[in-house]
C-alpha cells in the first residue's frame, strides 16, 4: 500500500508526461528528501527545546538532581530519540509500506533507537553518580559507586549492540544470546580486567581500603599522591609533581601500598629526625654551667629536681662531691636531652595527645644518634615541613650552649684547612 505523500506526488508526476518508471524513481527520491527534511527539522526543534526550555526549567528548580542529569547530558541524549520516533511513525506516509527501502530504513531507525536507548541509560547512570557524589559527598569518598555503574553500562552497551545487530540482519536476539554460552571463555578473556576490577572494587569498598582524596604511596607504580578517581579498572593518583598515575584496581588488592588516611584522621603527622652528636664532646657540667642552665625557664624545674636527687644519692652513699667516678653528676648531654624534651612539649604546634620523646639510638661511626620523635598537629605538607625545620634549626643552634658538638664527616673545606696547617708547619 503506497504512502499518502507518495500517492500525492504520483498524481503530480502523472501530469508531467514522464514514463511510469521515471515517475516512480522521482517519486521515491522526492518523498525521501521531504522525509529527511522533516525529520531534520524535528531533530533541530527537539534539540532547541531541550537546550533552552528544559535548561531554563532545570535552573529554576530548587532541586539539584535535575542539574546533575543536565550535566551528564541525559536530556540532550533523550532529545535525540524524539526524531527517531517521529521518523518511525512518519515513514509509512512517505514510502510504500512493505517495500524494500521502507523495510531497510525502518530497521535502521529501530537499530538507532536501540543504540540510543543504551546511550541514554548510560547518561542517566552518569547522572546518578554525579547526584550521589554531590548529595552524599562523605559517603561517596568511602563507598564510590562509579565502578559498579561502569559495569552496568558495559552490560547496557552489550545488550544495545546485540539489539542493533539483530535488528539490522533481521534475526531474533535469542539466537545470538544462546551462542554467548559457547563464547564464555572468549568473553572471560576479553573482559578479564573488568571482572578482576569488579571483584577488586568490591573488596576495596567493603574493607574501606581506599577512598577518593586519600594520599597513597605505591612505589611499584611510582605513585605518591592523592586518589582523584576510582573506576572499574583503575585508580587514578595525582602525584605531588602533578602527574597522573593509573594503577590497576586489582593491584591495590594483590600488592601492598601505604595509605596515609590514618595520619589525617588521627590529626597528627609524625616527625622523626636525628641529630648526630660527637661523643668526644660529652662531659660533666661545671658549677658555672649548672648555675647558668638552671636559670633557663625550660630547665628550671628539671635542674632543681635532678640536683636534689643527685645530692641525696651521693649523700646516702657518702660519695665526695668531687668524685666524678663513683658518684652521680649532671652531664651536658643528659641536660641537653632534658632541655629538648621540655622544648618539644612546650611547642603549640605539637600534638598534645600523641607520643613526644627524645631517645638515644645505637652509637656508631657517625657518633651518638639522638632522635626526636613527636607529632605535628598540622598535617598540611608545607606547614609540617616548616614546623619540622624550625625544630632542627633551634636544636642545632642551641647545641653549643651545652658544650656539645655535631658530628659530621670532613668536607672539602676541612681538608683544605688541614692541608694549610701542615704546609705552615713544614
Amino acid at each position: 500500500m503506497p504512502g499518502i505523500i507518495n500517492t500525492v506526488l504520483g498524481r503530480f508526476w502523472a501530469t508531467s508526461g514522464l514514463s511510469i518508471e521515471w515517475i516512480g524513481r522521482f517519486n521515491t527520491i522526492l518523498a525521501l528528501l521531504i522525509f529527511i527534511a522533516i525529520v531534520a527539522i524535528i531533530a533541530k526543534c527537539s534539540f532547541i527545546l531541550v537546550l533552552f526550555m528544559v535548561h531554563r526549567i532545570v535552573k529554576k528548580t530548587k532541586t539539584t538532581w535535575d542539574d546533575k542529569l543536565m550535566e551528564s547530558r541525559f536530556f540532550i541524549r533523550l532529545s535525540r530519540l524524539i526524531p527517531a520516533i517521529a521518523a518511525y511513525v512518519l515513514i509509512p506516509a512517505f514510502l510504500t509500506a512493505g517495500g524494500g527501502m521502507t523495510v531497510f530504513i525502518s530497521r535502521l531507525i529501530v537499530a538507532y533507537m536501540a543504540g540510543m536507548s543504551a546511550h541514554i541509560c548510560a547518561a542517566f547512570l552518569n547522572g546518578v553518580n554525579l547526584i550521589y557524589r554531590s548529595d552524599a559527598a562523605e559517603i561517596a569518598k568511602r563507598k564510590p559507586i562509579k565502578g559498579y555503574l561502569q559495569l552496568a553500562k558495559v552490560f547496557l552497551y552489550i545488550v544495545g549492540g546485540i539489539l542493533v545487530v539483530t535488528t539490522l540482519i533481521n534475526v531474533s536476539p535469542l539466537g545470538i544470546l544462546s551462542g554467548v554460552g559457547a563464547m564464555s571463555a572468549v568473553l572471560m578473556l576479553v573482559f578479564k580486567d573488568s571482572i578482576l576490577g569488579f571483584v577488586s572494587s568490591m573488596q576495596l569498598s567493603s574493607n574501606d581500603m581506599v577512598r577518593i582524596g586519600d594520599w597513597i604511596e605505591m612505589p611499584a607504580y611510582n605513585a605518591d599522591g592523592d586518589v582523584i578517581d576510582i573506576t572499574l579498572q583503575s585508580v587514578k593518583v595525582q602525584n605531588w609533581d602533578k602527574t597522573i598515575t593509573s594503577i590497576p584496581i586489582y593491584a591495590l588488592v594483590s600488592d601492598s601500598f601505604k595509605n596515609w588516611r590514618g595520619m589525617s584522621d588521627a590529626g597528627g603527622r609524625r616527625i622523626k629526625r636525628s641529630i648526630y652528636i660527637d661523643m668526644r664532646s660529652v662531659r660533666f657540667l661545671t658549677h658555672e654551667e649548672i648555675g647558668r642552665l638552671s636559670a633557663l625557664p625550660p630547665l628550671a624545674a628539671y635542674m632543681k629536681t635532678k640536683l636534689a636527687e643527685i645530692t641525696e644519692y651521693n649523700k646516702t652513699l657518702a660519695i665526695p662531691e668531687d668524685d666524678y667516678v663513683s658518684g652521680r653528676h649532671l652531664t651536658n648531654l643528659g641536660t641537653y636531652r632534658a632541655y629538648t624534651e621540655a622544648y618539644l612539649k612546650a611547642l603549640p604546634q605539637a600534638a598534645k595527645n600523641m607520643t613526644n620523646m627524645v631517645r638515644y639510638l645505637q652509637p656508631n661511626e657517625n657518633g651518638l644518634q639522638m632522635e626526636i620523635y613527636l607529632f605535628s598537629a598540622d598535617t598540611a605538607w608545607v606547614n609540617y615541613e616548616r614546623f619540622q625545620a624550625d625544630i632542627i634549626d633551634h636544636l642545632l643552634a642551641t647545641l653549643q650552649e651545652f658544650g656539645l658538638k655535631v658530628f659530621q664527616h670532613p668536607s672539602g673545606g676541612d681538608l683544605q684547612v688541614i692541608a694549610e696547617k701542615l704546609e705552615r708547619r713544614v
